[in-house]
């Protein structure tokens, strides 16, 4: 089968199989996958991938239909530019059910071949279930998994490197662990247990792109692409895929070479960190801001000139200097997340990111905060205002069995925060809404050790800074009060 227009040739169908992917997700298709097929069309890893799909039914059908190939349509800005770019994926050799199939799975494993086991079969997919992985399929993915070593050490063939991608810290040493605990429970040999840590690599790996997925104006996109494709997806330029490993792990993940966005390095915690502090903590810093002003989603908050001047200003004023540590690629991850915020293609829901905001604001931006007054002696004035904001969204309207409802303008929304009782009470006992009154509510605020890291009210000027900013949300309204002050933004 030949399609040269799209990069597609015989030679790829001829391929071996390198790679056992656990998930069909478009994920997986985005960013794994796209860059197995971007290497092998560049002639460096010329290996595809095998994928098992824990579930029946879905998309197995129109893998095999469609000979395993289906479209990335890669749509957003990066560098500032526009980008529009269809790609036809080749690396899919075949999709396997594991309650069907799952003897073709073993014998797919146990391919000399085959080296590499990639998962993303989500955050409970990395679970420990006491189950018995010789009597028949096994429920859980640690306890195929651990099926699938056996075969393979039984067979006397070398072991696998293993990324899961799960959103999980440290998600390859939790799986090792959830394996070789499933292991002793299925009173495995010694030796086999020992091959399982001392014959594999359990690598930790961190992804970061967003593929919406199936667009849903497909019937359109067929139309202007001249084919149909029932496995076609959308996805943003941005891509980042951070292994913990060695030499040798990336000479087993030799498509790295085709791609400098997938990075294998000794320890992916600054990564992790990048991502938390920079893109994560500033949707955090203004998700509540872009909402009680009336916008809806990132996008939205990118085109109003006073919401995009705050995160403009809180990525790069405030959150970049406490994170030059990191090393030089960090301004450069800084400036793609502005790009990805400015992508017309994704909507992201500012209502959705607001899903544990009292949360979100303790991990992502309270140790950013100390940071900066530590290091520049002065208060960061942005995240400030995001921190005050988020006390006003977290003020109850109506209340009703126990859950919490904001209002904004004439509409409620839901309060999704598993500290919004402690909020409620806060805002109950405040009888008057003058100045006093919301000082001393603020000032305990800061100090309740059940919500933040710190005591908040050792920063001097922190809840004084606080309080004036929520005074004058409430007062004027969020949208009146940004604009009023748009001299600081």
């Amino acid at each position: 089968m030949n399609h040269p227009e799209w990069g597609v040739t015989s030679d790829h169908f001829q391929l071996p199989e390198k790679i056992l992917q656990f998930g069909t997700g478009v994920l997986l298709r985005g960013l794994v996958d796209y860059l197995v097929d971007n290497a092998n069309k560049q002639g460096v890893f010329n290996g595809r991938i095998a994928i098992v799909k824990s579930t029946d039914g879905g998309d197995a059908g129109a893998f095999h239909a469609q000979d395993g190939l289906f479209t990335t349509h890669i749509k957003g800005v990066s560098q500032g530019k526009p980008v529009d770019q269809y790609l036809i994926n080749a690396s899919v050799s075949r999709v396997l059910q594991s309650n069907a199939d799952w003897e073709a799975v073993l014998e797919a494993a146990c391919q000399p071949s085959m080296e590499i086991i990639v998962s993303n079969t989500t955050e409970v997919g990395i679970q420990y279930v006491e189950e018995n992985v010789g009597a028949g399929v096994p429920v859980s993915f640690p306890g195929k998994l651990l099926a699938i070593l056996y075969e393979r050490y039984r067979r006397k063939l070398p072991g696998f490197v293993v990324i899961p991608t799960e959103l999980v810290v440290d998600n390859g040493k939790l799986l090792h662990s959830i394996v070789i605990k499933l292991a002793a429970f299925n009173q495995m040999p010694e030796q086999f247990i020992q091959w399982i840590s001392q014959g594999n690599r359990f690598c930790s790996s961190l992804v970061d792109r967003i593929v919406p997925g199936r667009p849903k104006n497909l019937p359109d996109c067929w139309k202007e692409a001249g084919y149909e494709d029932e496995l076609w997806i959308d996805s943003e330029p941005f891509l980042l895929w951070a292994i913990e490993g060695d030499a040798g792990v990336a000479q087993k993940l030799s498509f790295h070479q085709a791609d400098d966005r997938m990075l294998i390095a000794p320890s992916i915690t600054p990564y992790r960190e990048q991502k938390l502090r920079i893109l994560n903590g500033s949707h955090t810093a203004a998700v509540t801001l872009g909402y009680l002003s009336g916008l809806n989603t990132v996008y939205e908050c990118m085109q109003d000139p006073y919401l995009r001047r705050f995160f403009e200003t809180v990525v790069k004023a405030e959150i970049l200097p406490t994170l030059e540590n990191l090393g030089p690629q960090v301004a450069t991850f800084a400036a793609d997340v502005l790009d990805r915020f400015d992508n017309p293609s994704i909507e992201h829901k500012l209502i959705s990111i607001t899903f544990q905001q009292s949360s979100k604001m303790n991990a992502r931006n309270v140790q950013t905060m100390l940071r900066y007054r530590e290091s520049k002696g002065l208060l960061p004035e942005m995240l400030l205002l995001g921190f005050a904001c988020t006390l006003l969204f977290l003020k109850p309207a109506r209340e009703h069995d126990g859950k919490f409802q904001g209002r904004r303008g004439d509409q409620f929304y839901d309060i999704t925060d598993e500290n919004a009782a402690i909020f409620a009470a806060y805002w109950k006992s405040v009888v008057k809404m003058g100045y006093p009154e919301i000082s001393a509510m603020v000032r305990d605020i800061c100090g309740d050790d059940r919500l933040w890291q710190t005591d908040l009210n050792q920063l001097p000027g922190f809840a004084d800074t606080v309080t004036d900013h929520l005074l004058g949300m409430m007062q004027n309204g969020v949208k009146e009060y940004i604009i009023h002050h748009s001299k600081v933004l």
